[in-house]
């Protein structure tokens, strides 16, 4: 026994008994045994604990981008569709404003002109090499449109129709070189031919042409239709004088007329469909023309 006090055995079983006491002397002291369990086990879970709150908001982040880029899509669809509809209302708005200036533009007309019946129109299509500023306009053949047919505006005259078909309708201009208008100044009576030339069709003017050598026209005189020929009625406003210069055959004068629509911006129309008057000359020709070859039969 007494070898046994002194080995090593006993003493290091002393000093665990020792090492024992004092741990259970602590425990008692701080609140007991749980608190250092519970410490010690804090300690080992911690680490645990926090690579699960690094997965967890990892996975949250992740789900809460697909969500949000999800709700993202469907603003931006719900946006997209707000923003056709407001296209959609701006066309309409557009539209019944355009068609609200020309119907102000026809009853300014046809308060003038109660013989007139004429259909509206806008301009679709321009050929950019044309010289003369011909245009197309979005009314034919089912609108009661023909060959012929004078087109103006709410300033003047603008040209007259050369083709048609069901839904449209081609123009010349009176800048054009092939259109010849009765013309006539109510100042000084002066009667001639208001047509066009390669020259003033480039700065938007005509000219009208065989005014006599003694006529005092000058400018700012206002020229319009005569309406002798049957293809344009009586009073349309052509323009206004800018020159006036002898021909070079010293024989008659010539005036520079500036349009009184711009020809070259032309957006809206009117093509006069009938009114009193027409085609009165050319029947009174063609009756002329009959009589005289039955005549001659005889």
């Amino acid at each position: 026994m007494h070898d046994f006090i002194k080995s090593w055995r006993f003493k290091a079983l002393v000093a665990a008994a020792v090492v024992l006491v004092a741990f259970m002397l602590r425990a008692a002291y701080t609140g007991g045994l749980g608190t250092v369990a519970s410490k010690t086990l804090g300690i080992i879970v911690s680490p645990l604990q926090k690579v699960s709150g690094m997965i967890s908001d990892s996975a949250t982040g992740f789900f809460q981008k697909y969500l949000q880029a999800g709700k993202t899509q469907e603003e931006n669809e719900e946006l997209r569709k707000e923003n056709r509809e407001l296209r959609e209302k701006l066309v309409d708005y557009e539209t019944i404003k355009q068609q609200n200036e020309q119907y102000k533009e026809f009853l300014s007309i046809k308060e003038r002109n109660k013989d007139f019946e004429f259909e509206p129109a806008s301009v679709i299509g321009r050929d950019p090499n044309a010289r003369f500023y011909s245009f197309t306009i979005d009314v034919g053949s089912l609108d009661g449109v023909e060959v012929r047919d004078p087109v103006i505006t709410s300033d003047g005259l603008v040209g007259m129709v050369y083709e048609v078909g069901p839904t449209y309708a081609k123009v010349h201009t009176i800048l054009d070189v092939s259109l010849d208008v009765g013309a006539f100044n109510p100042r000084t009576k002066d009667t001639g031919i208001v047509t066009g030339t390669v020259e003033l069709a480039q700065d938007g003017s005509c000219r009208m042409e065989y005014l006599d050598r003694d006529s005092q026209a000058q400018e700012g005189d206002i020229i319009v239709t005569s309406g002798i020929s049957g293809i344009f009625p009586k009073d349309l406003t052509i323009g206004t004088i800018r020159s006036i210069a002898p021909e070079d055959h010293g024989m008659s004068l010539y005036a520079v007329i500036e349009p009184a629509a711009d020809i070259r911006e032309l957006k809206d129309v009117f093509v006069i469909k009938s009114f009193a008057g027409q085609g009165s000359e050319i029947a009174a020709q063609q009756s002329q023309d009959s009589s005289s070859q039955e005549g001659g039969g005889e």
